[in-house]
């Protein structure tokens, strides 16, 4: 049955509706109602002409020629006809009045339409709504949950996409290729059937694919790894099938898979029965991209984080035949994307975009969007017109460090302990080598720190030398020791504990993967590739391990001896510097080399002076959990713990 045929029938049956109630509703001439003591007393006045009964109706004609009506009461009156016909008053009965033949067919049918209505409306939800393309009803389980844009939908290019230059050239072809196939087929070219988009969260992989979208004029369909899967097996396949039917209606047109991880990962390596609902899915994504031509117009485009655990087969040539890598942009990508973000807000004319993106190493597009909102978020709270470098500054420190708790009552001793604490850090860390600039410290709680030393780094760092990881251990052990040196041992507090932690992480990874150990030389000692991580599965002796775990000691012990000794040699310093913290409780890097040069401190800056020398960032040890040298979003050296 069409829809045409649908809607007839809906029209009929309300057509026939309509009609029985304006039938049931009409009626007939006006006539004067009177009660029935008063038409008893005009019949016996010999007032009433005629009356004509139906059921417990009387209407009728008076002597006078008008009409009127009355009811007979619920008690039958056994003098009414006697009276009546006493009276000379002529007397009409009319039979019950029935109702109208399609009035008896539609109450009859009516149960029978009900059933049959809730008979459609199931059915219909089932198939998932109307065409049976809907979303929702049982029967939609084999249906596509992708999500198709409209060429004129779409409206962002490749100008809205910045600091990922190197991945723009890689996908520049294929909105070549959307435009003018012929371009390519004219020479025997085949454009990739498959792209993938591997990079850090937040770096702009779906933003990318939108642009391919937008540059090109097509459609999109947009889904994500997580929709292929459900519990019933065989769905997923489904819905892959119907996902490329309906692309090769729309080509040429774009398909985006987001974290395609979710259902590309290794096969026969799950757990449980799910995995084989999984792996079907999987092989009919296979099996799809392998079987439509790339004359077709049809390009899949596929996110992940993890490229590393996608199936081979998905990545070999003809299917993923292309990778390009979204990484973390560069100072340089991070001034573009600034830019691109500060459009969208009144900046003022202060702000510098370089110097933000100096100060923010290892922030991926998303967290500079991120900083630009918060950034717009305080000046709106100070009812400023125009967002300055203030607001950026504080914007950039509650992203990194959490937010300010100034409510947080802290006694004397605490704060003169915090203060001590982030001393030991901020002098170490500018006494030893190859150490980011100090940035900021301060005493003022941030987040789960009591205290916080930041660092600002020069450049944006890809490795690091062995000097540098030795220096930055001696920079976190800085604030035990300024406490072992002004508290004693036993007034050493747990708030170390996070440098302690970043610091055995540090050294035990220059002996077991770096190959920074002289002993144990160039070799990688951790868990066997294949292995479900923390398993336990060591690929190394009982022997090796003592020997490591007495490499990793001997790093320690040496980094804390250094340490010990540049804060003993400045312990004027130190106590300068305590003294600095405890009345501004927030110094900079120009008060930190006043206290270095054994200088009087200059008060702090006024940002609303316009004094602003470019010092915006974040830095210290990375912390990343791939526990690599490279690159990765800079953070604080923290104070003393707040949850001991």
């Amino acid at each position: 049955m069409n829809d045409m045929t649908k809607n007839l029938i809906l029209w009929l049956i309300i057509a026939a509706v309509l009609f029985s109630v304006f039938q049931g509703f009409q009626q007939p001439a006006q006539s004067e109602s009177m009660s029935y003591s008063e038409f008893v007393t005009a019949v016996e006045q010999d007032r009433v002409r005629e009356v004509t009964i139906q059921e417990t109706d009387i209407r009728g004609v008076m002597a006078d020629s008008s009409s009127f009506k009355t009811k007979m009461p619920s008690v039958p009156d056994t003098n009414l006809m006697g009276d009546l016909r006493h009276h000379d008053v002529k007397i009409t009965a009319l039979a019950p009045e029935k109702p109208g033949l399609l009035y008896q067919l539609l109450i009859a049918s009516f149960p029978i339409l009900i059933i049959i209505a809730v008979f459609l409306f199931f059915m219909r939800q089932m198939q998932g709504g109307a065409g049976g393309g809907g979303r929702g009803g049982p029967m939609s389980f084999g249906k596509s949950k992708a999500r198709l844009l409209g060429e004129d939908q779409i409206k962002t290019t490749f100008a809205d996409v910045a600091g990922v230059d190197e991945a723009k050239e890689e996908v520049q072809e294929l909105v070549e290729y959307l435009r003018d196939p012929t371009k390519f087929q004219r020479l025997g070219g085949r454009i990739p059937r498959g792209v993938l988009m591997a990079g850090a969260p937040g770096t702009g992989k779906t933003l990318l694919a939108k642009a391919i979208a937008g540059e090109a004029k097509v459609p999109f369909f947009s889904i994500s790894g997580s929709d292929f899967v459900e519990m019933f097996v065989g769905v997923g396949a489904s819905r892959v099938r119907d996902m490329f039917e309906q692309a090769k209606k729309q080509a040429p047109c774009i398909i985006f898979i987001d974290e395609i991880d979710a259902v590309g990962r290794h096969r026969g390596g799950g757990h449980g029965g799910g995995n084989d609902e999984r792996e079907q899915t999987l092989n009919q994504l296979l099996v799809e991209m392998d079987g439509f031509e790339g004359s077709e117009g049809v390009i899949v485009i596929a996110a992940t984080n993890r490229p590393d655990v996608l199936d081979k087969a998905l990545l070999r040539p003809g299917r993923f035949d292309r990778q390009v890598v979204v990484g973390l942009p560069d100072i340089r990508g991070r001034e573009q994307v600034l830019k691109v973000h500060m459009r969208k807000v009144p900046i003022s004319e202060s702000v510098e975009a370089s110097v933000i993106a100096r100060g923010t190493p290892g922030f991926s597009g998303a967290d500079l969007a991120n900083l630009v909102n918060e950034a717009a978020l305080f000046a709106a709270r100070a009812n400023k017109r125009l967002v300055t470098m203030e607001e950026f500054e504080k914007a950039r420190d509650k992203i990194m460090m959490g937010a300010e708790r100034r409510s947080m009552v802290m006694s004397e001793k605490e704060k003169e302990n915090t203060a001590y604490h982030e001393a030991g850090h901020a002098i170490i860390g500018r006494l030893v080598p190859e150490h980011d600039p100090i940035h900021k410290v301060t005493i003022i709680p941030r987040g789960r720190a009591l205290g916080v030393t930041q660092f600002l780094p020069e450049a944006d760092k890809y490795s690091m030398s062995r000097r540098s990881i030795e220096s930055s251990i001696c920079t976190l052990f800085g604030g035990r020791i300024a406490e072992q040196m002004t508290l004693g041992d036993d007034g050493i507090t747990t708030g170390a504990s996070n440098d302690i932690e970043r610091a055995t992480e540090l050294s035990r990874n220059m002996v077991t993967k770096w190959g920074l150990s002289q002993k144990l030389g160039p070799l990688h000692y951790g868990e066997d590739e294949g292995m479900m991580p923390g398993s336990g599965q060591i690929n190394y002796s009982g022997e090796t391990s003592k020997l490591i775990d007495q490499e990793v000691r001997q790093i320690i012990d040496g980094c804390y001896k250094r340490a010990e000794q540049l804060l003993h040699d400045n312990r004027d310093i130190l106590e300068a510097m305590k003294d600095a913290l405890m009345e501004y409780e927030t110094i900079d890097a120009e008060q930190v080399d006043d206290l270095m040069a054994r200088r009087k401190v200059r008060p702090p800056r006024d940002w609303h002076d316009g004094d602003f020398n470019g010092h915006v960032g974040g830095g210290g040890v990375s912390d990343k959990a791939d526990d690599s040298p490279k690159e990765g979003k800079a953070g604080p050296i923290g104070g003393p713990a707040e949850d001991h």
